[in-house]
């Protein structure tokens, strides 16, 4: 084979076929002659370099005749297409890395490969070499076979669905229908190099798509040695390891075009520029996702992943709804609330004497100081938050129910209905196959395949799980030092006001103490995620990849598993402590609990009198909105500031200046764990909105526009910043599903007990039905405060500015609980409305939960998981495969017996006429 380089010695002139480019017409092909320059590499063999001058072609200007435009995915001799391109600059260690190179690309082209290298002269930066890889027919075929790669044999005959009614309603909403289904429907089946005539192969450059052509060519590049033959060093081999030591300094495919305009070659697809214009473009945030076309341009796992995200925005809508009618009623009702009236009338709240809410720095105080906190709080902890919390315990298991429905729609479509088999048996991590030396039988193929030891796979497995553990006892050991913050600083905020029984005890004008603290607390408690976030990401690549997973799956599943446990304790740990922990072991005047025991002074927190729910609201608000900010920020600022300059110059004269290849390699790269990450970010948010939803009802609709945005920019990271990725088959969202499921039940369980411990909802309950007059909320307040006698207060726990209580006319203080007043046989402990509370709270948590589980199960059995149409069509299309493939060995049968019975009479005829003349001769 010929490497096509761009340096030149000897000239010769050849002559080319050549077609006329898209722009001229449809006219006839042209002779046309081209300048190739013939000289010797330095190894002794002939490269082909080519050298466009005088080369005219009808219908391009004067400019275009000296510079040909670069912008193709075809090699010099506009048939052969770029598949793969490779990148490499010459630097200090460059013999042993040419030599690498060396080694590699000759084994590349004896696997069949055609290659093509662009010198460093022809690059606009005069540093970095190109070489182009192209995948004859022969050798797509060979791994095609090998892969099992679906290809059509027969354009289906079943319809796509009736129409809908009111379908002029949705028109609006959709896309043309050459974007939504940008080639026919076709029956496939596993490619069979052996049966290549039973397949439509109608053109061989177009039969297999440019995606399945860089999976082919990836799938080569990942396993190809690049040691010297005769020498087997297994850890040398795949392209992986040589961009890792930097032999390469890219690998990627080409896109088919710039995303601002069409390709000029007409046999170029332009898919890009589709996507751009109908998909990635915000101004078509309304419209549907054009999921066929997706999944055509960059494979069926990034496809699944936007039809999972734009399937989840379309369910979060409902959701908010549902929240917004809550909140409105909070709203609306905000002139019924009873309990806040009460706290905030001088006569009642404002003669009411609150016990200090910690020791030394903080004085007593009046209840109408907390008249502002009591109102926010009706807004989210009313009647209907327990509706919300019902609802949304059913709507996760519709999202979850119909999300299968769909899933198994699309994997008809897509044809992955038979993949995860394949995928298991084929998709064999290279590092794996390198990296365990030992063989063993493989009981179903009979073939010897690696392995890894049990006591190896045992003894990486406790490190890792070692390692995991430590970094989340990090994270407790985070959360405690908030929770001690906590507790400092309401202090400090506390002392700030001197003559509490004058005034209301605020810092400024509408902040109380509390909301400063669950402020400040929660802004600290988002800096500490996101740093132990940043180190954790790299330790859980880190020990995933010392496990050696043996298929990209499980290496997906393992790091899903390590990062979301360690982000679910990291992201929820603080509204955990808030909705379940903070406020519950208070103790009393005179007993209070200590977090480290009485010597660290540091009492445990108290809730407001009108709950701990809008202090697990503003916590869920501020770490849940940073969150989705900072990741806006990162997904669309930060790639647009580092690809501006470049991209600015690529944008202004791409044709005349920068070649397809060079355009591309300026993007950024496309990870392999670039879709877990994004995975990662919607599953945080899905706990977010279920998990703690009943503090919080407006947390679908930020979800609903964050997801919005979210689909928009991350289709312009695919289209404008991002190479393209290697294309990649997933039957469905992985080990993300049985997380969404694991969250889904517990949300039901965290929403109840939220309801019962957290809000305020069911001791209002039991008073309003048992111990209320006339079956009304008055002295409601007053009947949830116990009364402590203030002689009875510790030194230790009494402020340090004293006031003569008697002056003021009291000699009691208040606090929140349920406890006998001083001078009763049982004072200061609980009474008996404390208990009847606590059975109410039990049995509100059984009666929701058994509700909403019976519910969950009823609509999970109604709601089959695969469409009853889905099954039909199947079924057909598995009949109709058999029958045409049987036919088709019936007529391969038919024409090898007339084949051979015309040679039959042939033979026969020839042996006859031998023996006339042998006769005739005897005569």
């Amino acid at each position: 084979m010929r490497r096509i380089t761009g340096k030149a010695k000897d000239e010769t002139l050849i002559e080319l076929q050549s077609t006329t480019d898209s722009q001229t017409g449809d006219g006839p092909a042209v002779l046309t002659a081209f300048r190739i320059n013939l000289h010797s590499d330095e190894n002794g063999g002939n490269n082909v370099s080519s050298l466009s001058e005088g080369v005219t072609l009808p219908g391009h200007a004067e400019t275009e005749k000296l510079q040909p435009n670069k912008d193709t995915v075809f090699f010099r001799d506009g048939v052969r297409r770029i598949d793969f391109v490779l990148s490499y600059v010459d630097d200090k260690d460059g013999e042993k890395k040419q030599e690498r190179r060396r080694e590699f690309e000759a084994n590349l082209e004896k696997q069949g490969l055609e290659l093509e290298t662009e010198d460093k002269s022809d690059s606009k930066d005069q540093k970095t070499y190109f070489l182009k890889i192209h995948a004859p027919w022969d050798v797509l075929t060979t791994y095609a076979d090998v892969l099992k790669i679906k290809v059509p044999f027969k354009l289906s005959d079943i319809p796509h669905g009736q129409d809908v009614p009111l379908e002029w309603l949705t028109h609006p909403f959709r896309l043309p229908e050459h974007i939504m289904r940008p080639q026919p429907d076709y029956f496939t089946y596993p490619f069979d190099k052996a049966k290549t005539n039973f397949f439509l192969i109608s053109d061989k450059d177009t039969f297999f798509p440019p995606s399945t052509r860089n999976r082919i060519v990836f799938y080569i590049l990942a396993r190809c040695p690049y040691y010297k033959e005769g020498r087997k060093e297994k850890d040398k081999t795949g392209i992986k390891r040589l961009l890792s030591n930097g032999t390469y300094t890219a690998a990627f495919p080409l896109h088919d075009c710039p995303y601002w305009k069409r390709a000029r070659n007409a046999e170029c697809e332009s898919e890009r520029y589709n996507l751009y214009n109908h998909w990635a473009r915000f101004l078509c945030f309304y419209k549907e996702q054009p999921l066929n076309l997706i999944r055509k341009y960059y494979g069926e796992k990034i496809g699944i992943y936007f039809a999972w995200l734009g399937f989840y925005t379309e369910m979060l809508f409902f959701a908010a709804v549902m929240g917004v009618i809550c909140f409105t009623y909070g709203v609306l009702s905000y002139d019924d609330n009873k309990s806040s009236k009460e706290i905030c009338d001088a006569n009642i709240g404002g003669s009411i004497v609150m016990c200090p809410l910690c020791d030394k720095k903080c004085p007593f105080w009046k209840l109408n100081s907390t008249c502002l906190s009591s109102w926010q709080s009706h807004l989210f902890d009313n009647e209907g938050t327990v509706f919300f919390a019902i609802f949304m315990g059913i709507w996760v298991t519709l999202f979850l129910e119909f999300w299968k429905r769909r899933q198994a729609r699309l994997e008809y479509e897509w044809d992955l209905v038979d993949f995860e088999e394949e995928q298991q048996q084929l998709q064999i991590r290279p590092e794996f196959e390198i990296r365990c030396t030992n063989k063993r039988l493989n009981k179903i193929t009979q073939e010897m395949e690696p392995y890894l030891p049990v006591t190896s796979k045992c003894a990486r497995f406790c490190l890792s799980a070692a390692t995991v553990i430590f970094w989340i006892s990090l994270i407790v050991a985070c959360i405690i030092g908030v929770i001690a913050y906590r507790l400092a600083v309401y202090a400090a905020f506390a002392s700030i006001i001197k003559d509490p029984m004058r005034k209301i005890q605020v810092v400024g004008r509408f902040i109380t103490p509390q909301l400063a603290t669950s402020v400040t607390a929660s802004c600290i408690n988002f800096v500490i995620i996101m740093i132990l976030n940043f180190f954790y990401e790299r330790v859980a690549v880190w020990i995933t990849d010392m496990e050696i997973p043996k298929t990209h799956l499980e290496y997906e599943n393992r790091l899903t598993m390590k990062m979301f446990l360690f982000q679910f304790v990291n992201y929820y740990s603080s509204c955990f402590y808030v909705a379940f922990f903070k406020g519950k072991f208070v103790g009393h005047p005179g007993d209070y609990a200590y977090m480290f025991g009485k010597s660290s002074k540091l009492r445990n927190e108290e809730c407001d009198p009108g709950g701990c729910l809008i202090e697990l609201t503003t916590q869920l608000v501020i770490v849940m909105s940073g969150k989705q900010l900072w990741g806006n920020i990162q997904e669309a600022l930060l790639p647009l500031i580092r690809n501006w300059w470049s991209s600015r110059k690529g944008r202004h004269h791409p044709a005349n200046h920068y070649s397809r290849w060079e355009q591309d390699h300026v993007l950024l790269n496309f990870s392999q764990l670039g879709l877990f990450y994004e995975y990662l970010e919607m599953v945080v948010q899905f706990g977010f909105i279920t998990l703690f939803v009943a503090s919080f009802p407006l947390a679908p609709l930020l979800a609903l526009f964050n997801n919005i945005l979210e689909i928009r920019v991350d289709s312009w990271k695919f289209t404008t910043q991002f190479r393209r990725p290697v294309a990649s088959k997933a039957r469905n969202i992985g080990a993300w599903q049985e997380i969404l499921n694991a969250v889904a039940i517990l949300s039901v369980v965290t929403n109840a007990f939220i309801m019962a411990f957290t809000s305020d909802m069911i001791p209002r309950m039991v008073f309003l039905y048992a111990y209320g007059k006339d079956a009304s909320m008055t002295g409601y307040v007053n009947n949830s405060l116990s009364i402590y006698n203030i002689s009875h207060i510790p030194d230790d726990n009494m402020p340090e500015e004293r006031v003569n209580w008697f002056d003021n006319s009291t000699a009691t203080c208040r606090y929140r609980d349920y406890r006998y007043p001083p001078g009763h046989d049982k004072e200061y402990t609980h009474t008996m409305q404390f208990w009847h509370i606590l059975a109410a709270k039990m049995a509100f948590i059984i009666i929701m939960e058994h509700v909403v589980f019976v519910v969950k199960f009823f609509v999970a059995w109604m709601i089959p998981d695969v469409p009853s149409v889905v099954k039909a069509r199947f079924k057909r299309e598995r009949y109709l495969i058999q029958e045409y493939l049987h036919n088709y060995e019936v007529e391969s049968v038919k024409i090898q017996m007339s084949a051979s019975f015309i040679t039959e009479q042939q033979s026969e005829l020839s042996s006859t006429s031998d023996k006339h003349e042998v006769l005739s001769e005897c005569l």
